[in-house]
């Protein structure tokens, strides 16, 4: 079986995938059974199969890449070989249309003053946040980060933090209520 995926991603990114002497590439390699080849010119990366062990490596490897291209660290981006952890992406274009504006402003209303708001978040939830370019990548467990989806698209849509915050906070409760439910049964 020949598995081969191309992975576009901005050129300010290439070099955080490579790594000071190619560490991160060749950690990526080793934990995902892949070949990484990289065109930094036009911001390209190939992923190849390397052994035909288990078919989700290659897709592994591609979740990483992006998060990575999303601006995640290398560390945190590296959380998605646990198969619990997912990566989910909101277009900010969706709730702003073309105005560059809008766009920063729904960003800064997401981030926060000193980075508060996406603090709050990450803290409420579990969930790791990345806003790069017109994007906010969500890196976390599924349930976590379902919740996290409907606080930023409430966010961008104008709704009070206050009210993002209790619905994400009651949203976390619930789940380990759940949680404790199944032990239970």
């Amino acid at each position: 079986m020949s598995f081969e995926h191309l992975v576009r991603l901005p050129k300010d990114r290439i070099g955080v995938i490579i790594g000071r002497n190619g560490i991160v590439k060749k950690e990526i390699e080793n934990k995902c059974s892949v070949s990484i080849s990289i065109d930094s010119e036009n911001g390209e990366v190939i992923i190849r199969l390397m052994k035909n062990i288990d078919e989700s490596e290659p897709f592994k490897a591609i979740n990483i890449i992006n998060a990575i291209g999303k601006g995640f660290s290398p560390e945190k981006a590296l959380r998605l070989l646990d198969e619990n952890v997912i990566l989910e992406f909101i277009d900010l274009r969706n709730y702003v249309g073309k105005s560059t504006n809008a766009l920063t402003r729904i960003k800064g209303r997401i981030i926060g003053f000193n980075g508060k708001s996406r603090r709050n978040i990450e803290e409420i939830s579990g969930c790791k946040l990345s806003v790069y370019g017109h994007t906010v990548a969500i890196l976390g467990i599924d349930y976590e980060v379902k919740a996290v989806l409907d606080a930023v698209k409430k966010l961008a849509s104008g709704s009070a933090h206050r009210t993002v915050y209790k619905n994400l906070q009651n949203s976390r409760t619930q789940a380990k209520l759940n949680k404790m439910k199944l032990w239970e049964d």
